[in-house]
């Protein structure tokens, strides 16, 4: 995994979303309008904590967030989640 050039603030996480499932597992195909949001993704960056609350993410962690959970944002081309490390529900 590259460096990433820019740094989460506090308790911020940055995540890459996983792609959306293209299929059933019976293989029917599904249609764009169709396709749920991924609630699990690749944490790409992290901040620093709060004064009292170290981190306990790091660049590379899989993890499951909330359905709602976080801000789109596109950097460099590339859509990334960025949320509170509180939204994250669950870590591999």
């Amino acid at each position: 995994m590259s460096e990433f050039k820019y740094k989460p603030l506090k308790d911020r996480v940055l995540v890459e979303p996983a792609k959306a499932e293209e299929k059933t597992a019976s293989g029917i195909i599904i249609p764009d309008s169709a396709k749920e949001k991924p609630q699990k993704g690749t944490v790409i960056a992290v901040g620093e904590g709060k004064k009292d609350e170290p981190m306990t993410l790091k660049a590379g962690d899989v993890v499951i967030y909330g359905k709602y959970s976080g801000t789109e944002i596109n950097v460099d081309g590339t859509d990334y989640l960025i949320m509170r490390e509180d939204d994250i529900l669950l870590k591999e």
